[in-house]
């Protein structure tokens, strides 16, 4: 135990404010099932699967930077304005709509972030950090973003791209890196996925299921070497592996007309073969167990995997709902999604901390297991600590709070 009135800033590589965006454009799974079927022109056996796989999916909507999916033929801005879409968009014309739209979506996401942190300066950014694996250009969004952001040309920059749903690890790695080795470094990591431009029409289970699952977004984090006031997430430690077995199993290449992908049934049970050797791994870094994680923020690659994950950890669905929950408003939105599942514990612990003195504590005490998967068959955890700074807390006691309530448990 410690007291608060002794209490020194906490130093380390912490989260100290997240942001998430989406696109404008909001298309039901319903309506998106729809234009698949009108898009593929399935006999109505084949409509009836694809109506299936969309209500299995368990999402309720998506969003996307293209309003195609929401229009009739004949108002598309991007498709061809036929009945069958062809021909399609080529890889210019895709990648043509990603240098258009990136950067909105993520300057959207770092606002986000900065205005839950009004205290800090967008001017005190030292690194910055970009991560996407739906689209290439040069200069690319990483310079573009320096730019609009109005930062110096020396601010040191770094592109994670091509790595696919668990590219935001290796952003927070890198940022992890920089602070531990510079405490005074303030380093924004964004991710930025356009997947729904990179719809493809061959009738194979790859293509039905990444059609079926895929969605725009945007997140950002700020990472820095002290904890912040309100509420910060500690980066404790990562562990990575990887299966290849799985190495075809979920791939992602460049074709002619658009990026391919090659994703089959078979991953969720690979995951779930692998998933409690993984975290034992990481956990045992600290000393701990399954049974001492609060959160689990698992990346929503689709609803089996989560189930299959939970079965295998025997967690309970109120450590994974906000996985759950983010699938089903977004969907699988690449690198993106994962942080989209950390803002959803970040605000649902902020308002627990806010809402009640009692819960100061709890608030403290928590702990997060974060999980995401891609190309390889790679694995990624990452272990995190919940911290409600002691200056905070001090505040709180001259509304009234009692010293004992506002305690700290050193974990």
């Amino acid at each position: 135990m410690r007291s608060l009135f002794n209490a020194m800033p906490l130093s380390g590589s912490f989260i100290n404010a997240l942001g998430v965006a989406v696109p404008d454009y909001a298309h039901s799974q319903h309506q998106l099932a729809h234009f698949m079927v009108n898009a593929l022109q399935l006999d109505e056996p084949a409509r009836r699967r694809m109506m299936a796989l969309y209500r299995q999916t368990k999402i309720s909507r998506r969003y996307s930077v293209l309003a195609d999916y929401g229009q009739p033929v004949g108002q598309f801005t991007f498709y061809p304005n036929s009945p069958n879409l062809e021909p399609l968009p080529s890889v210019e014309q895709r990648m043509s709509v990603y240098q258009r739209e990136a950067l909105p979506l993520a300057l959207r996401a770092v606002r986000a972030c900065l205005a839950d942190y009004p205290s800090f300066s967008v001017h005190s950014i030292t690194h910055l950090i970009v991560v996407s694996c739906t689209g290439f250009y040069a200069p690319g969004p990483d310079i573009e973003l320096l730019e609009a952001l109005g930062l110096p040309g020396t601010t040191q920059r770094l592109l994670i791209g091509f790595m696919g749903c668990y590219g935001a690890f290796n952003g927070l790695k890198a940022a992890d890196a920089i602070v531990r080795a510079d405490p005074q470094a303030n380093v924004l990591v964004v991710c930025v996925e356009l997947c729904t431009i990179h719809f493809q029409k061959p009738e194979n289970p790859s293509n039905w299921l990444a059609n079926a699952l895929f969605s725009d977004g945007a997140a950002a984090v700020l990472v820095q070497g002290t904890a912040r006031r309100e509420q910060s997430f500690q980066l404790q430690s990562f562990h990575c592996d990887l299966l290849p077995e799985g190495r075809d199993q979920m791939a992602w290449t460049i074709g002619n007309h658009g990026f391919d992908m090659v994703l089959t049934s078979t991953i969720p049970d690979l995951i779930q073969h692998h998933i409690s050797l993984m975290l034992q791994r990481i956990l045992e870094k600290k000393d701990l167990t399954v049974g001492d994680v609060d959160y689990f923020a698992l990346h929503p690659g689709g609803r089996r995997i989560l189930d299959l994950i939970e079965l295998e950890l025997g967690i309970d669905r109120s450590q994974t709902q906000h996985a759950y929950t983010v699938l089903n408003q977004y969907g699988n939105m690449s690198s993106a999604t994962v942080l989209f599942v950390l803002k959803a514990i970040w605000d649902e612990l902020a308002e627990s901390v806010s809402s009640a003195p009692e819960s100061i504590l709890s608030g403290y005490s928590k702990r997060i297991a974060g999980v995401a998967f891609g190309p390889g068959l790679t694995l990624e955890s990452m272990l995190l600590l919940v911290h409600v700074n002691s200056v905070q807390m001090t505040d709180n006691l001259n509304d009234g709070v009692s010293a004992e309530t506002l305690e700290l448990i050193e974990l």
